[in-house]
């Protein structure tokens, strides 16, 4: 390659890099699992977005997560599926679609259930299509030949087999129970869609006259509207208070009904008044109590919450107006004798904000014993989920061992339809994954399953399930990981798993990783309401996605949550313009060079050596970290070793010999250049696919695309432990004599005198041997390197590992200052000491830290000794001690 072939800009625009890239990744089929039975799969299903809207920040940390592992794995040579999908999600979709309708004046109603159906999937295709574009903006390495959507006709198949399963099984059942119910969306809705938030309420205290007219009881209730449906009053069978009660009737006020006092040991004697009102259609305790004692269930309102005729002359009411009404009439009947204050819990829906009203409904259920049963008993095989971080276990067991019945059934017209049918004259129900034969006699039951359902399946509907001998699902099945916040650990990610247990045998992916949300910059959730949420994309736009990416992945540690910070966003735009102008300068000076010629066996200098060995390290730690989702951990690696070691240090000292008349250290520099470069784009590519092809494309490479290059290997023989070690003590005499400088105010521009007493003979032979990269660097007037030699007066000192430095700065050294400087020194060492010595006069440490660790604190004890005698001996010097 010719340097006036050079295609890199001047300037890194990130705009540029990215532009037209994605279609050439997609064009390409870079991202296609291939099906290579040579290689080992690798599998990955994106937990879907609702098409409900646009991408948000949450999205584009979950999504670059798993890029990031798609990416690694396919450059390590797995055969690697990214299956990429959507969700409908049902009452969120709906609720879009109701409101955009309203906007037009119509209702759901006004269309009728196949009109609604057509615009909800115009809706979708409008969405889907604005994601498809946010996941390229990201470059997400999806296979888009496999792309599902949970409302696909393969997708419904898998949902009306495992409906009709679990229903022959006896796992699935229609009853009458107190669901969730909200009242704004109209439907039941699941005990994790509500959100409980504290307001500010009242408890009612009444007394309930006796029938018999001996006096009366006393009850208190903070949902007065509700009374009109009670059946009885509870109190504690052992309650001396209330036992010769029991069997005894009270006259329901208002309504002038006669109901029974009941003994249940549910009731708590010490709360309250020890007497509870029972109302078995609007809670679920007093359901359950209902049941024991045979009492009549009477539903007092309406689906939107209003008042029913059961409601007498309340009905037709709002439920908030009718509570309002009924508390000033029970006040005027005398009934009513005290309002308290009380600041209680109060779930409200997640869809809608609307206050969840429990409701006596006839629904759907799963029988959730047996299943959660099977999924708990997993976790201890070596089949097990592995969670990430591993405390997540916890909250998924603590979750199935007090899981409850799931209400699968939601009154919705857009999702599945529950393949249910009911006999029009007989009433008797047939459930199958086809319709009855004389159709014209049934009805389909009009409701549809909740989302969750459909999207429980999604690690192997999607792959061709319930044909067990679909290819991909055969091949590609059970997944690798799944990537998901720690929000949706019950909704999801547990349901995942017993069903992929009960339909498969097997869990649907070996590991979860699990992340936080996105905070603002004061760590506050990114809400509406705050205007405090940032587009993903807008942020594309300022600073690319390669910026945003490695920001999002490398922000945190695994589940914890992360601050979006616009600052570091643009910190990372530093860096990534960092690691375009070293790569412009490198291959600026290639001369030429062709991937065949790189050549590595020629005579390296110390900087070469080292800047080999630190690759080795890099590539290491990159590998073994990354493997283990710590991801912050392996930014942290990449950016010290690109930024300090490659741009920093070598690039610089790479300048000497390719400026130099020396043909062969030209040659092996530019072949070392090109084969770190090459390797760091390797590295970093997952993290920011944009820039490391780009200048991957304009390296000396083999292959079409980084994309599905290899993945970097340690080469063993290129690592060289004792330059590393010499190219350390070079850096921190270069550093030492900078800081000096700079405290002194002497530019690097004026020469100065300058002094190295080595500690044996083989440093002085480093320093000799390396004498050019002192020069270069620290610009002596003279240089004196040497074991033995006088340390001259008035000079200011540094203590490195293996030498002292002394810069004679005649006039520009006051003793008073270079001493007080010399002492924090001391301190600084005097800790360094302490804090290594605890740690290894620690028997726990010693004994059970690796031995190579424990070795590595042992040197540095040596080493810091050493400098802090070296300090010591020279503020002695001074004092003329």
């Amino acid at each position: 390659m010719e340097t006036n072939d050079l295609k890199m800009s001047t300037k890194y625009d990130p705009k540029l890099v990215e532009e037209g890239r994605y279609d050439w990744w997609t064009n390409g089929k870079f991202f296609e699992a291939k099906d290579d039975l040579n290689k080992e799969p690798y599998t990955i299903v994106i937990p879907p977005p609702n098409v409900t809207g646009k991408l948000h920040l949450g999205h584009a940390w979950d999504t670059t997560l798993q890029d990031i592992l798609t990416r690694m794995k396919r450059m390590q040579g797995y055969d690697v599926l990214w299956l990429p999908g959507m969700d409908h999600a049902g009452i969120a979709t709906q609720a879009k679609v109701e409101g955009k309708l309203r906007e037009e004046g119509k209702s759901r109603y006004d269309l009728g259930r196949e009109k609604f159906l057509e615009e909800s999937w115009k809706w979708k295709e409008e969405y889907a299509e604005f994601i498809r574009k946010q996941w390229a903006k990201l470059g997400l390495g999806l296979d888009y030949s496999r792309e599902r959507f949970t409302l696909d006709e393969g997708l419904s198949e898998a949902v009306k087999k495992v409906f009709v399963t679990l229903y022959k099984k006896g796992l699935i059942y229609r009853g009458e129970y107190i669901i969730n119910w909200d009242p704004a969306t109209k439907t039941a809705i699941s005990d994790i869609e509500v959100i409980y938030n504290y307001i500010q309420g009242a408890f009612y205290h009444m007394n309930y006259p006796l029938a018999d007219g001996s006096g009366s009881i006393e009850i208190a209730t903070t949902r007065p509207e509700t009374m009109l449906g009670d059946t009885a009053v509870a109190v504690h069978p052992e309650d001396d208070r209330y036992k010769h009660l029991i069997g005894k009737t009270v006259i329901l006020p208002i309504t002038g009904r006669e109901i029974p006092i009941v003994g249940d040991d549910y009731v708590d004697m010490e709360f309250g008044s020890g007497a509870v009102k029972i109302t078995p259609a609007h809670d679920p305790n007093d359901f359950e109590i209902g049941n024991r004692h045979n009492l009549p269930r009477i539903l007092v309102m309406n689906e939107d919450g209003t008042m029913n005729q059961n409601a007498g002359k309340y009905e037709g009411l709002d439920r908030f107006e009718c509570r309002k009404q009924i508390v000033k009439d029970l006040q005027e009947l005398g009934v009513l004798f005290k309002i308290e204050d009380h600041l209680h819990s109060v779930g409200h829906s997640e869809r809608s904000d609307a206050i969840v009203e429990p409701y006596l409904s006839t629904q759907w259920f799963v029988k959730m014993g047996p299943l959660a049963k099977t999924a708990i008993e997993l976790q201890s095989t070596e089949d097990k989920v592995t969670f990430v971080p591993e405390r997540f276990e916890n909250n998924y067991l603590r979750w199935m061992e007090n899981i409850h019945d799931w209400c699968i059934s939601r009154q919705l017209w857009w999702g599945h339809r529950i393949p249910a049918w009911y006999h029009k004259q007989t009433g008797e129900i047939y459930v199958d994954v086809t319709p009855p034969q004389d159709i014209e006699n049934w009805e389909q039951d009009n409701d549809v399953l909740d989302t969750w359902f459909s999207s429980a399946l999604w690690p192997f509907s999607t792959m061709g399930w319930p044909n067990e001998e679909a290819a991909d699902f055969k091949r590609y099945y059970p997944t690798n990981a799944l990537v998901t916040g720690y929000d949706i650990l019950t909704f999801w990610v547990s349901r995942m798993i017993f069903q992929g247990l009960e339909f498969t045998g097997k869990r649907p992916f070996k590991d979860v990783l699990i992340h936080g949300l996105v905070r603002d910059d004061q760590n506050r959730k990114m809400s509406k309401s705050l205007g405090n949420g940032v587009d993903p994309m807008d942020v594309i736009d300022q600073y690319g996605a390669d910026a945003l990416r490695y920001f999002l992945s490398t922000g945190s540690s695994p589940g914890q949550d992360l601050r979006f910070s616009m600052e570091k966003v643009e910190s990372v735009w530093n860096f990534a313009n960092k690691i375009w102008n070293a790569s412009r300068f490198a291959l600026m000076n290639m001369d030429g060079l062709t991937f065949e010629e790189i050549d590595l066996s020629g005579e390296k200098s110390v900087a070469d050596k080292w800047i080999l060995t630190r690759l080795n390290e890099t590539i290491e730690s990159v590998t073994k970290l990354a493997d283990k989702y710590e991801f912050g951990e392996v930014g942290r690696a990449l950016y010290n070793f690109i930024w300090d070691d490659f741009c920093d240090w070598y690039i610089e000292m790479a300048k000497l010999p390719l400026y130099s008349e020396n043909e062969a250290a030209k040659k092996t520099t530019r072949s070392i250049l090109a084969y770190v470069l090459d390797n760091t784009m390797r590295l970093l590519h997952p993290f920011m696919p944009f820039i490391t092809e780009e200048i991957w494309q304009n390296l000396p490479h083999e292959g079409d695309s980084i994309t599905v290059a290899s993945w970097p290997q340690v080469n063993q023989d290129l690592h060289d432990e004792q330059a590393a070690n010499e190219m350390k003590l070079l850096v921190e005499i270069i550093r030492s004599v900078r800081n000096i400088r700079s405290e002194v105010n002497t530019p690097l521009s004026k020469k100065i005198k300058m002094v190295i007493k080595a500690k044996d003979e083989t440093v002085l032979q480093t320093l000799n041997s390396n004498k050019a990269y002192i020069e270069r660097f620290c610009n002596p007037e003279e240089l004196v390197i040497d074991v033995e030699l006088q340390a001259p007066e008035k000079a200011m000192t540094a203590v490195v590992t293996g030498a002292e430095i002394f810069l004679p700065l005649e006039g520009l050294i006051n003793i008073d200052e270079e001493l007080a400087r010399l002492q924090k020194e001391l301190d600084k060492w005097t800790q360094e000491v302490e804090r290594v010595q605890k740690k290894l006069s620690n028997e726990k440490f010693v004994s059970k830290a690796p031995e190579k660790v424990v070795e590595e604190e042992r040197a540095k004890e040596k080493d810091y000794l050493e400098k802090q005698a070296v300090v010591r001996a020279r503020i002695a010097e001074l004092k003329g001690e």
